[in-house]
């Protein structure tokens, strides 16, 4: 495996938290604590352009295509409702308290993870919320969904894992105590027969989902906390992004490390890695940091 350091972008003013594609395949998103939203252009990566500002620290980012609108969550828990025709008449709902970890959308419906443990369903069509489950008192950190068994898993800083029916708004079910600490990352597989999990614990857990969710792996994966995982559109390979200000590269089927990029090698961030984003426009692997800059990555396997 061959890791190539295609760009460094700079630009934002502060840590760099949530990325999102944009509009078409060689654009995309980032979202940081200067609370600008950004978009690149890969084609020619230098040159990001500042399409919204809003108040605060933006933890997470939905873009819209079909809306022209982009949602921007952030740390004090207002959902930013940015029309990209109209970017200076941003609407600002604040429903969730101490920051929005996660906006995701299935369907005709956005859902947000709230620092106060809320799960909130929102119709995008009207860009108001429908309804609101409580899965915890601490904060909702990630999400994954399986669309082939429309499964949502959720994980919290409680520990746990929820399993959350969508359609009625309900728990399914649930692993109490996951990780030892805050769960900050979740991925099905690509064949939706595993969930990945990694924690502030640092680390790296699979979950059988056709066996009770029983844990069939467990490693310590990186130094710190894990941030995210990112499967590989083709899903042989997968990422997780740390706090360690590491990436690693994993193989699918046997949870096998196969590479780690860092700063001494690789030329990688600086500080923590906060969030990963797999372009199908050149194959590339993107990933941003608490040092303020995004990096371009030609992963060759």
């Amino acid at each position: 495996m061959n890791i190539k350091k295609i760009a460094q972008l700079t630009g934002h003013k502060a840590a760099v938290y949530t990325l999102d594609k944009g509009n078409k395949p060689n654009l995309f998103l980032s979202g940081a604590g200067d609370g600008w939203i950004v978009e690149w252009d890969l084609n020619q990566p230098k040159d990001g352009q500042l399409i919204a500002k809003v108040d605060g620290n933006i933890f997470s980012l939905l873009n819209l295509p079909n809306e022209k609108c982009v949602l921007a969550g952030n740390m004090y828990g207002g959902l930013h409702w940015v029309d990209l025709d109209n970017p200076n008449e941003t609407k600002n709902i604040a429903l969730h308290k101490n920051g929005i970890f996660g906006i995701h959308q299935i369907g005709a419906y956005v859902y947000t993870l709230g620092g106060k443990g809320l799960l909130t369903k929102w119709d995008i069509a009207n860009r108001r919320s429908i309804e609101s489950l409580q899965l915890s008192h601490e904060s909702l950190r990630s999400w994954a969904f399986a669309p082939k068994t429309n499964q949502v898993a959720i994980g919290a800083s409680d520990n746990a894992i929820s399993f959350v029916d969508l359609n009625e708004m309900v728990v399914k079910n649930n692993i109490v105590n996951a990780h030892d600490n805050s769960v900050f990352a979740l991925h099905f597989s690509p064949d939706e027969t595993k969930l990945l999990s990694g924690g502030r614990d640092a680390h790296l857990k699979v979950w059988d989902t056709q066996n009770n969710h029983q844990c069939i792996s467990n490693q310590p994966a990186h130094w710190f906390t894990i941030n995210r995982i990112a499967f590989h559109p083709k899903g042989s390979i997968f990422a997780t992004a740390s706090r360690d200000k590491t990436i690693r590269i994993w193989e699918t089927t046997t949870f096998k490390l196969l590479k780690t990029i860092d700063t001494a090698r690789h030329g990688g961030h600086i500080n923590s890695v906060n969030t990963l984003l797999w372009s199908t426009h050149h194959d590339c692997l993107i990933s941003a940091s608490d040092d303020r800059s995004i990096i371009v990555w030609d992963i060759n396997f």
